[in-house]
């Protein structure tokens, strides 16, 4: 299976658990539950489940509980994206190349949506084909990661950033929080789902996701500069236009693209003795590096 088809089997799995674990939007409230459904279910790369997925190849977890994780942390992420498009945060009008939450909908819809997709994805994990220990480990990863030491705590950073420079040291920290926790949290998850995995491996694994993390936030900085509305789905441009501090405005466009080169060759570094079950992991950063959306 090449590494195309597999991610797209992913893909399909990950929309079917979503699917699943969604409310009916024939249930009520049928606005909430209809939102809920256009906000996870309209497509999208599905990083995190596919990063899932990879570790769980790994640590040898069940298909069914990677659906778990999976379904779980995307709606983690989804939640943060509705809320980062809202006028009071980013203010953006296109998500995944359709009208975002509050624009579809309006804005108290979409902050409900925020709020019940972060408690349905805790439902999720503790409704996973786990045990108790496992399932508590998987809660406390992703609570970390989704908080104020983590995603949340990473976008008041962001939003206090405007306008203001930030060195190198301030920037990584920003984005190990922002963008970086949960897709550290992601291959986390997938590792604890297999229950056995030893501690030397879940460590590199753990930094593999770290610096992972950065490197898709590199690649972003450099995409926003680079792509167009069209390529990415959302709207080009606008972190230079809103005088946000990017890898781009701080190195320049040659210096992030070195430093992305470097983060990837760091990756490999770090999973280069996980044999076969890690091949999807190197690929995925490479993946990273050479996505153009």
């Amino acid at each position: 299976m090449t590494f195309q088809v597999w991610m797209q089997g992913v893909r399909q799995r990950t929309e079917l658990a979503l699917d699943k674990c969604l409310p009916a939007a024939t249930h009520n409230p049928a606005r909430l539950h209809e939102a809920m459904r256009y906000a996870c279910l309209n497509g999208g790369k599905r990083l995190r489940p596919i990063l899932v997925h990879a570790a769980g190849a790994v640590s040898g977890a069940t298909p069914e509980a990677l659906d778990a994780c999976a379904a779980a942390i995307e709606m983690v992420h989804v939640y943060s994206l509705v809320h980062d498009d809202m006028p009071c945060m980013d203010d953006d009008t296109l998500r995944r190349g359709m009208p975002t939450c509050h624009v579809q909908f309006d804005e108290a819809t979409a902050l409900l949506v925020g709020d019940a997709l972060q408690t349905q994805a805790f439902i999720t994990l503790t409704d996973a084909p786990l045990s108790a220990n496992a399932i508590a480990e998987l809660v406390r990863t992703l609570a970390r990661a989704s908080g104020a030491a983590g995603m949340a705590g990473g976008q008041a950073i962001d939003l206090g950033s405007v306008g203001r420079p930030l060195n190198e040291a301030e920037l990584e920290q920003m984005h190990i929080m922002k963008t970086g926790a949960l897709i550290r949290a992601a291959i986390r998850m997938g590792a604890l789902a297999g229950e056995s995995l030893d501690a030397a491996t879940l460590d590199k694994l753990d930094r593999y996701g770290k610096v992972l993390g950065l490197l898709f936030q590199v690649v972003d900085d450099i995409l926003d500069c680079t792509g167009t509305t069209e390529e990415l789905g959302k709207t080009a441009g606008k972190d230079a236009a809103a005088d946000k501090p990017t890898y781009v405005s701080l190195m320049g466009l040659s210096g992030a693209k070195a430093f992305a080169e470097d983060l990837l060759a760091q990756t490999q570094h770090l999973i280069a003795d996980t044999g076969e079950p890690g091949q999807r992991l190197k690929d995925i950063a490479l993946e990273i590096v050479q996505r153009t959306h």
